[in-house]
């Protein structure tokens, strides 16, 4: 009995020298150790022994099982290394000095313009500022004019998140935070507040042509003595005919924000349609670009500004929109769909 395992032993080595591929070494590993392999089969012979030669039999069959099974893993090992060297070997020669050869990438659209707008309100004296985009309710609304169960509220259906915080749904849910960052300065030293803060908004709406549920937008105020509604006239022209490199028509008509009073409605003429009228104008010939007016009372002072003193005038420019009418997008729902093939064709032109 015990021959049988040194013969079976011998037979396994010289078996396995031949092995040259992965396949044929998993064809000898079955029939050593599958449940009808040989080693298995020793272990039927065992019913003739008496139970001291079963005990010791067993285990070198057990002994025999666990060289085998060692030996085929080393022999793997083995194999999968030679596979890798043969693999390396077919790669053709190159020289790691060469610079790679890489297609240069774009900038999407949005950073574009963005990047533009922040360029030419610097240039303006304004600072630009970054900020959250997980914000609480009292940012997004109640620091705006906008108490609990506004009507306002409405306009804005956002996603909330199980902490009570929220997604913000509009850029002026910075506006706190920025008064009170250089109310100082401006009280003080007689500094006036000027900033822009860019960023991404959320709101749950249903999609078409012209509206989304993510998008970009740029909120711009300035706060100081005597501001007026000429002044944001004068910031918003200069920006827009900086941006267009040419004089855009706008119109201001009255519109109804909480933060802002009185409020208006910036619209651009269609620059897609040329005032003829399509869907990304809802066939009007008008596209609504920028919310804005003079800040109120009420959101100066919970910023820790006094309104008898102070004015000061903020904006909402939608950057989405903007860019639609610059590179002449028709949909804005291109801007998110990550296609290459639509994207790639926007080349920064610094």
């Amino acid at each position: 009995m015990y021959q049988k395992i040194t013969d079976l032993k011998e037979k396994f080595d010289a078996e396995l020298e031949r092995i040259e591929n992965l396949a044929d070494l998993e064809n000898v590993r079955v029939a050593y150790l599958g449940k009808k392999g040989s080693v298995t089969d020793l272990l039927k012979g065992m019913k003739e022994l008496s139970n001291e030669e079963k005990k010791a039999f067993g285990q070198k069959v057990n002994e025999l099982k666990g060289v085998v099974a060692d030996r085929i893993a080393e022999k793997t090992a083995q194999l999968k290394e030679k596979e890798i060297e043969a693999e390396i070997n077919l790669m053709p020669e190159f020289d790691l000095s060469m610079p790679a050869k890489i297609d240069g990438g774009s900038y999407h659209p949005i950073t574009l313009v963005q990047r533009e707008c922040e360029r030419i309100f610097k240039s303006m004296g304004f600072t630009v500022e970054d900020y959250s985009e997980v914000v609480t309710d009292y940012e997004c609304f109640e620091s705006l004019n906008i108490p609990k169960h506004h009507p306002a509220r409405d306009m804005q259906d956002t996603y909330y998140l199980e902490n009570g915080q929220l997604l913000k749904s509009q850029t002026s849910a910075a506006q706190n935070a920025i008064y009170k960052k250089y109310r100082d300065a401006l009280v003080n030293d007689g500094v006036p507040i000027k900033a822009i803060f860019p960023g991404r908004c959320f709101r749950n709406e249903a999609t078409d042509a012209c509206h989304e549920n993510t998008f970009f937008q740029m909120e711009g105020v300035m706060v100081d003595r005597n501001i007026s509604i000429s002044n944001l006239i004068y910031f918003m022209k200069t920006m827009l005919s900086e941006v267009f490199q040419r004089d855009i028509k706008v119109r201001l008509r009255p519109g109804f924000f909480p933060f802002v009073e009185p409020g208006f409605e910036l619209d651009i003429n269609c620059l897609i349609c040329g005032g003829e009228g399509c869907p990304s104008c809802k066939h009007s010939g008008w596209l609504e670009l920028c919310p804005c007016g003079m800040i109120h009372p009420q959101v100066l002072k919970a910023g820790g500004i006094d309104p008898d003193e102070y004015t000061g005038f903020a904006f909402g420019l939608g950057l989405t929109r903007l860019v639609m009418m610059k590179y002449g997008i028709k949909d804005i729902r291109d801007l998110n769909s990550g296609s290459l093939e639509s994207l790639s064709q926007f080349t920064d032109d610094e």
